[in-house]
């Protein structure tokens, strides 16, 4: 009998310990949809929609709004950003960057400056590193080492939104990220645009962004490509023209409080 009861105590303590890992999924989810355009919302399907919404996280707004969220991702330098910045600055445009570690070390000057100028500077981990094949211990230090370093150069001593590296996630990952004071940023409108050596020129950038624009779309760029840097003031220009207006990742979060509330 005490046999019996010390298997059935040894059987608990062990769920006791690991059942919060295996409560949620870490099988890889590679960010995707189907592409918006002409005025429809791009569609990552209900399970997808569930997943984030459950969990926080969103890739685009409203429907029934003209607004638009820009986002870029910065994993190193490659001498587009200050254009960029200058294009933003000049057409009053607020931004999200996520930034790695290496961008951190390589480029402080213009995280600094994105900062400065108001721009929200998110995570984008540490090493760039699929966050489904590593450690919950080993994800968290990922982001605390961009939030440590983000904050010793600028003035932003918190951070509150992380796109993980290749669009990889899962629900575990979701949920520690969560834990964190994270908010996934996934996207709504991208292309190929971070082959350095596969520039097309500007007109390819500001077609791809035109063809698949749509109320509430949070776009990705990345500010290493020529065409992007190139096309950003033709295409925000024209996106004003059609009514468009651009507001930042805070100022979704806070119409996200005021309809939960």
């Amino acid at each position: 009998m005490k046999r019996i009861l010390y298997s059935v105590c040894a059987v608990l303590f062990f769920f006791s310990f690991t059942y919060p890992a295996m409560a949620a999924s870490n099988q890889a989810i590679h960010w995707g949809f189907k592409k918006g355009g002409n005025g429809q919302q791009a569609e990552a399907g209900q399970e997808l929609d569930k997943l984030l919404a459950d969990n926080g996280a969103f890739y685009k707004g409203s429907s029934k709004e003209k607004v638009l969220y820009l986002t870029f991702d910065n994993g190193y330098e490659n001498g587009y950003t200050a254009s960029v910045l200058n294009t933003l600055k000049k057409e009053k445009v607020p931004a999200a960057f996520f930034i790695t570690g290496h961008y951190l070390k390589s480029a402080p000057d213009l995280v600094k400056r994105m900062n400065k100028e108001g721009h929200i500077i998110g995570n984008h981990s540490w090493h760039h590193p699929d966050l489904t094949q590593v450690s919950d211990e080993k994800l968290r230090e990922e982001l605390k080492l961009v939030e440590k370093e983000t904050a010793r150069l600028t003035k932003q001593k918190q951070m509150k939104y992380l796109r993980p590296p290749r669009g990889i996630f899962s629900e575990r990952t979701l949920k520690v990220a969560r834990e964190e004071g994270y908010t996934h940023v996934m996207w709504s409108l991208a292309f190929v645009d971070w082959q350095t050596n596969n520039q097309k020129g500007w007109q390819y950038s500001y077609d791809n962004i035109m063809k698949q624009i749509h109320p509430g779309a949070v776009i990705l760029l990345h500010t290493v490509s020529k065409d992007n840097a190139e096309a950003l003031p033709k295409a925000i220009k024209e996106l004003k023209k059609q009514g468009y207006r651009f507001e930042s990742l805070d100022d979704y979060r806070k119409k996200q409080k005021r309809i939960s509330a």
